[in-house]
């Protein structure tokens, strides 16, 4: 009988938007050949409204086992309350970050207690608490060679890398945003058996607030699947796309967003002759902002995006919280020239070790006068697309990607 591994993970499906939930199934799927491989995850489908809408129980998605499991928040309407009443214990580890002393606290006393009352009261009442998740996890636990969650943000990942943390390989997809300096997080980065990085990036933010107690790591990150493009006329005609457009692909939020609608309107209005749109692609999680130059798709296939990546002008990601940013690695892939925000670590690490593949813009200025230059030049565009492409090549290939996947789990398998 062939090993099981199993992934956890807060959404998981053919329909199921954003970047962990499809970090998950790639990496998922690729698994089977080796494994029983299952995934845990709740019937939550859109974070915004947090309800069960997708049913409980059993489904296979391309060789993949999928147990959904009722998300329960206990006192979800009190999480906000919680959220400000943990609040010091965070700024506090936060600011000890800042000055640069929080890893050499870590080495000294590497597991934090303050506040613990209170931080599992605000996982508790996530939208994505599963105690029927996390009770299956502690009851199968010896069933599986390795117990892989992904996403320290929400609970589960919190929850089951404590059920069995000499099993655990932990994607924790972090970056600096105050949640990562959650003091019960101490206990899971000091116990898991693995911790797997998207990039370097990441991996040293963690090394920097956990410090040298912090379990075994290195880089695992993630690949790129490579779908065939849906006809391109039809396409077009259906989501009502221009000849010419930036490009956005992700959830419509506002945080995602990150001013980068009203960057693209002044943009416009200082330049006057330019013939660019704004096609934004994804999920609505929050109001759209009506104008004859903004054009929503909602959500795409997987071939269907492919399609409006590849005819996109210029590629954007505004987000400042990123572990890795798949779209900003299909996009590369399609040799597509990117403009990302330079306020995040992990998308600066992208522009310099690509060679320029891409272009940090720090404020709506900087983006103006960047977007100017990539839309004027087309040899500028050529030449960052050429990067684009040999950068994926040399760093994110399948076959790399999952040799230290497969190597993190047998690892972890021996040492049991």
């Amino acid at each position: 009988m062939r090993a099981k591994v199993v992934f956890v993970v807060t959404g998981y499906g053919e329909n199921v938007n954003g970047g962990v939930e499809q970090h998950c199934k790639m990496l998922a799927e690729r698994l089977v050949p080796d494994y029983d491989v299952e995934v845990l995850s709740t019937c939550v489908q859109n974070y915004v409204k947090g309800e069960n809408e997708l049913p409980v129980g059993d489904e296979w998605v391309n060789g993949v086992l999928v147990r959904r499991f009722m998300a329960e928040p206990i006192r979800p309407d009190l999480h906000r309350f919680y959220v400000r009443k943990s609040k010091w214990i965070r700024k506090f580890r936060k600011i000890l970050y800042q000055l640069n002393i929080l890893r050499f606290i870590a080495d000294i006393c590497p597991v934090w207690q303050q506040m613990n009352q209170m931080e599992q009261r605000v996982m508790q009442s996530y939208m994505f608490y599963s105690p029927r998740l996390i009770a299956h996890v502690q009851k199968y636990k010896n069933e599986y060679r390795a117990i892989i969650p992904i996403n320290i943000s929400y609970p589960l990942a919190y929850y089951t890398s404590l059920c069995a943390p000499d099993k655990t390989i932990l994607i924790p997809t972090m970056h600096y945003e105050s949640s990562t300096f959650r003091a019960i997080y101490t206990e899971v980065f000091t116990n898991v058996a693995y911790i797997g990085f998207n990039t370097i990036a990441e991996q040293r933010l963690a090394e920097n607030i956990f410090g040298k107690r912090m379990s075994s790591h290195g880089v695992i990150s993630v690949g790129i699947n490579e779908a065939i493009d849906a006809d391109w006329d039809e396409v077009k005609r259906k989501y009502g796309l221009p000849e010419e457009y930036l490009l956005y692909v992700g959830r419509i939020d506002k945080g995602k967003l990150n001013h980068i609608i009203e960057y693209f309107l002044c943009y416009k209005t200082k330049n006057i002759n330019s013939e660019l749109k704004f096609v934004l692609v994804g999920g609505l999680f929050s109001a759209t902002v009506p104008h004859s130059d903004l054009v929503y798709t909602g959500f795409v296939s997987e071939n269907e995006k492919y399609a409006i990546i590849r005819h996109s002008k210029i590629i954007v990601n505004p987000s400042k919280f990123e572990s890795l940013s798949l779209i900003l690695l299909e996009s590369m892939n399609l040799g597509k020239p990117m403009l990302v925000n330079g306020k995040c670590e992990v998308l600066k690490e992208h522009c310099s070790r690509s060679g320029g593949a891409a272009l940090a813009y720090w404020n709506k200025n900087d983006f103006i006068s960047k977007l100017a230059s990539l839309e004027a030049s087309d040899e500028l565009r050529m030449q960052m697309g050429e990067k684009g492409k040999q950068y994926v090549k040399t760093y994110y290939s399948w076959s790399v990607i999952m040799g230290r996947l497969r190597k993190a789990i047998e690892t972890v398998a021996g040492n049991c």
